[in-house]
């Protein structure tokens, strides 16, 4: 993790002309701002949420009941960040073109990835050539976005309602920091391997990278 106007930030693994709104599996990191462990412990090898926490879980989940072409896969909430493995998935028509759908069943992929080396270059389902950085619409980008801004409000409604004499989140003070960690999944070892680490993240809590207690408040 690299520091940036002395404060801490992840470094990007976006990858290049990649259109972030394709269908794909994605893997996710989202860390509070400073690392602050304000999102709950680790008691006995096990997750226990704090007050934030329970937002920040209870608005995870409605983000995916309110988005149709988002699902969850793996995910958990540590002390003071998310890992997660975020599906989008875009019915695709005969034709190929990828179409919306409302109020669908849906199964999470039935075959195994395919296997791509990731030495090589992908292809992404849709590229787009843009001169500056666009918010597409459907995108991860977008979802985080919505996320982070729907934590800071709940989390606000829960400082006012309890009156606690800390600052409150907006544009300038966040909640989670305002970059974030996204990999696309290429192959099923990569899925299986990112999945196990997620499920262990709690049992590896005391040597995580990102363990830094001596800030909580």
């Amino acid at each position: 993790m690299n520091k940036f106007r002395n404060k801490y930030r992840i470094a990007s693994h976006r990858k290049p002309g990649w259109d972030y709104s394709a269908n794909g599996l994605y893997y996710i990191t989202l860390v509070t701002q400073h690392r602050i462990c304000n999102l709950g412990d680790v008691v006995d090898s096990k997750m226990k949420l704090s007050d934030f926490g329970k937002i920040v879980h209870q608005e995870w989940l409605k983000s995916f009941e309110i988005r149709a072409e988002l699902f969850c896969d793996e995910y958990v909430i540590m002390p003071n960040h998310l890992h997660a493995i975020v599906e989008i998935n875009k019915p695709v028509d005969t034709h190929g073109q990828i179409v919306d759908s409302h109020g669908r069943a849906y199964q999470r992929r039935n075959e195994p990835l395919p296997q791509i080396n990731s030495t090589e270059p992908i292809e992404p389902l849709n590229q787009k050539k843009r001169n500056m950085p666009v918010r597409l619409p459907k995108s991860i980008s977008s979802f985080i976005a919505g996320f982070k801004s729907a934590v800071n409000t709940k989390i606000d409604d829960y400082i006012d309602l309890h009156q606690l004499n800390i600052p409150k989140y907006n544009r300038n003070n966040h909640f989670f920091q305002s970059n974030y960690h996204d990999r696309i999944i290429r192959n099923e070892m990569e899925y299986q391997r990112i999945k196990k680490y997620i499920i262990n993240n709690p049992y590896c809590w005391k040597t995580d990278k990102l363990n830094n207690k001596s800030l909580a408040p």
